[in-house]
């Protein structure tokens, strides 16, 4: 499968209201996430994980106690692809359940 193209900043900013909480920050989709404890913020990560295997495409990510932020960029393409916008929906969707 071909890997995506790096969007410009105008095609990243156009698409950015599609995927709430979500900003650009060193050009790289960017999201801070709080969960009422450790044990949530491990299950959304244990899911993401899944969600990120299947599209081959990996955050930056840290975990906090209840804190997990986030950083997506697509280091082949060197910026942010539709890949990236994909895995936020996703996980937006994720940590809504």
């Amino acid at each position: 499968m071909p890997r995506p193209k790096a969007l410009s900043a105008s095609e990243i900013e156009a698409k950015l209201p599609g995927i709430p909480g979500w900003s650009l920050v060193d050009g790289k989709l960017h999201r801070e996430l709080r969960f009422a404890d450790f044990v949530e913020a491990m299950g959304f990560m244990t899911r993401v994980a899944l969600h990120a295997e299947k599209l081959d495409h990996h955050p930056e990510w840290s975990n906090v106690y209840s804190r997990v932020v986030v950083d997506l960029t697509t280091h082949d393409a060197g910026g942010v692809t539709d890949l990236d916008f994909e895995l936020a929906r996703r996980m937006n969707t994720l940590a809504e359940g």
